[in-house]
């Protein structure tokens, strides 16, 4: 088997800022693995947050080599398992060497990799399409342009939050879903999840800082809307520290290391009796085709990555107004598209 990577930047079709930064191109790091009959694809974006650049994502992918391109029949788990140790500092390349594992090992068992799973896809979440932070007349416009999803993820975090809330729901009756990525005080999430429930809204995902747990067990007790972890679940440990601070936990691939490690954490948070979402990371379609494979196991999902760039680089799953759509193609179903 072989390993090896590509680099793209992906072009945003506006620039898009929640409370911390702002993004025009996100640059994208996609692991291929051959078997010389097929090629797997997984993903992981770079991310300032976490320190994670294309850089020492590929220097990290560089030092399990001789571990991936061993001559074995491919087991996914079993590959993670091996290389989860040596790149236990790097997440995002673990991820996506995982989602590439898997790709290829649907495509050599000629089946989804859901179906490989036992999971049915009769019956899975619609995503919600996300609104970053803009003045409020820009994101009504956003808003506009992508009339009919069921579920809009409206970002806050600045002065003027409610008024975007409200002036947002003058056009239109979709449920509405808040993240304030740390954005928010203990005091400032409680007041505004009673105004908000009033507005539709799902629920508020992550409004503290992520290590302001006292913060969170406050909020828990007097929210009126359930509380979604994200920052402050990034690994398997987390979710049983969320338990009890959270209603539920929003798991992001990129930073658990992979499909691996998240269906762990979706069994985790089940038997705490807690919600579960995943989301995305702005990526590809590469990477929104491995998320939509848990599709069957989730709560809710955030995974308009694909649908926020102005230009892809690869087919695979579809986003078409919320509802996922897979392709008839094996594994994850992604392939990538050819230089333009």
């Amino acid at each position: 088997m072989n390993l090896s990577t590509h680099t793209f930047d992906l072009p945003l079709r506006h620039t898009f800022t929640i409370s911390r930064e702002s993004t025009d191109v996100q640059p994208t790091l996609i692991v291929e693995l051959n078997d010389g009959q097929h090629s797997g694809f997984g993903e992981a974006t770079t991310n300032t947050y976490y320190g994670m650049t294309l850089e020492n994502m590929q220097q990290a992918l560089e030092s399990v080599r001789g571990i991936v391109e061993a001559d074995q029949p491919l087991d996914p788990e079993q590959l993670w398992a091996e290389t989860s140790g040596p790149l236990h500092d790097c997440p995002f390349a673990l991820c996506a060497l995982d989602q590439a594992a898997y790709d290829l090992w649907g495509k050599q068992q000629d089946a989804p990799v859901y179906q490989l799973w036992g999971l049915d896809n009769a019956k899975i979440p619609a995503s919600n399409f996300t609104i970053g932070i803009d003045s409020v007349e820009v994101m009504v416009s956003k808003l506009k342009e992508v009339p009919g999803w069921p579920v809009y993820k409206i970002k806050l975090g600045t002065p003027n939050d409610l008024e975007i809330i409200h002036e947002l729901r003058e056009h239109t009756q979709a449920v509405f879903r808040v993240d304030a990525n740390c954005g928010w005080g203990v005091d400032e999430t409680i007041r505004n999840s009673k105004e908000l429930k009033a507005l539709n809204v799902e629920f508020i995902e992550q409004p503290l800082k992520a290590d302001d747990w006292e913060g969170h067990k406050k909020v828990l007790a007097k929210s009126a809307l359930p509380i979604i972890a994200d920052e402050s679940c990034i690994q398997e440990t987390d979710v049983a520290a969320c338990h009890g601070h959270f209603h539920g936990v929003n798991i992001k691939l990129t930073k658990c290391g992979g499909l691996t490690p998240a269906r762990r954490m979706i069994q985790a948070a089940r038997e705490l009796g807690m919600k579960v979402m995943v989301g995305c990371m702005t990526e590809s379609t590469v990477g929104i085709s491995a998320i939509a494979q848990l599709l069957p196991l989730l709560d809710y999902v955030d995974m308009d990555g694909a649908a926020l760039l102005a230009k892809d680089i690869a087919t695979g799953v579809t986003v078409d107004h919320g509802i996922c759509h897979y392709p008839k193609v094996n594994g994850s179903g992604v392939e990538l598209l050819a230089p333009q």
